[in-house]
């Protein structure tokens, strides 16, 4: 059977524009919930409209959690979506016939979750068959969820301290996304990495070599700059911004970064750039500081991939030339 923690090692929130999340205050539960959002996940990449870069099968950030897009086709429904709500503590399955279910996220082990989930779809009439039921690139990848009963941890103030991150990262990121006006993806949690991101392209098609893999293939077919937010793991052990050009242009890694804590880090065969989610934390205006963090490194990855910066840039959010003149506003 799963459990639920009866007093968080978290403190109380404060109403900072950054809460605090240390790794090891709540690493059993993102263990475990990673696993939960891995399930869910391989649903809406079974599920969904196929879209380009693998944008139908990742999550949005809501006002009470994370979210699939809507599911299902119009040949083939019911339409339905899968969300995680933490204050609920809840999986809320709703369909477009009015139906739903709902499954608890505390007490469960991943098994247990993963034959609620497989029970819940059942009883909405929803027939799903998932390829590959196990964890992906994770140490446990070849093991059924259904065998999973090693990751049973939830404790609910840790869960709903991530979502609280996610949605004022998210908030950060769709800033920053507004910035830009050229081909950009949803700000998107992905659940294969654990991460939110929001990619940033440019037309240019990218050949890579037979060997790589078709997630890899799909996810990199056009140039671009990625800028997100991870909660850390065995490699990287803290809660961290992060930017990466791909493919990387020559000489990258030497332009400078904002603010001075922000780096250059490897990143497998490449480099990314990262700025600790703490460092911004401490900051007098941490917003204020991701914000240059990202622009920083697009500026980077811009100007050494050959970009159009000036002509994709849209401030404010606003490509109307005659709107964007100081005098003009919107109509009253």
């Amino acid at each position: 059977m799963g459990e639920s923690a009866g007093t968080s090692t978290l403190g109380p929130a404060t109403g900072e524009a950054l809460p605090a999340l240390p790794l090891d205050a709540w690493r059993p539960t993102k263990e475990t919930l990673h696993r939960f959002v891995q399930i869910v996940g391989k649903v809406a990449l079974a599920k969904g409209i196929r879209r380009n870069h693998w944008w139908h099968m990742t999550y949005r950030v809501t006002a009470r959690g994370w979210s699939t897009v809507p599911l299902g086709t119009a040949t083939d429904g019911p339409v339905f979506t899968c969300d995680f709500d933490f204050f609920d503590h809840v999986l809320r399955i709703s369909s477009d016939r009015g139906t739903q279910e709902e499954i608890p996220l505390g007490g469960q082990s991943v098994a247990s979750f993963y034959g609620e989930v497989v029970r819940a779809l059942e009883n909405l009439g929803i027939e799903v068959t998932i390829a590959h039921p196990t964890p992906y690139d994770l140490p446990d990848h070849g093991r059924p969820f259904a065998e999973d009963e090693e990751h049973h941890h939830y404790d609910p103030v840790a869960a709903q301290r991530a979502f609280q991150v996610t949605s004022q990262v998210a908030r950060i990121l769709e800033e920053f996304s507004a910035t830009y006006s050229g081909k950009i993806s949803p700000v998107q949690l992905f659940w294969h990495t654990f991460d939110l991101a929001v990619q940033r392209f440019s037309d240019r098609k990218i050949d890579l070599p037979a060997s790589v893999d078709p997630v890899t293939r799909e996810a990199y077919s056009r140039e671009e700059i990625s800028a997100g937010f991870w909660f850390g793991d065995s490699k990287v052990p803290e809660p961290t911004f992060y930017s990466y050009t791909a493919p990387e242009p020559e000489g990258l890694t030497e332009l400078p970064l904002q603010p001075p804590e922000a780096r250059w880090v490897p990143s497998g065969s490449a480099h990314a750039a990262y700025y600790a989610y703490d460092a911004a934390r401490r900051s007098p205006d941490p917003v204020g500081a991701t914000l240059d963090f990202l622009h920083s490194a697009y500026a980077a990855g811009s100007r050494l991939a050959g970009w159009d910066a000036p002509a994709l840039a849209c401030p404010g959010g606003i490509t109307d030339p005659v709107l964007e003149s100081p005098w003009r506003g919107w109509p009253e």
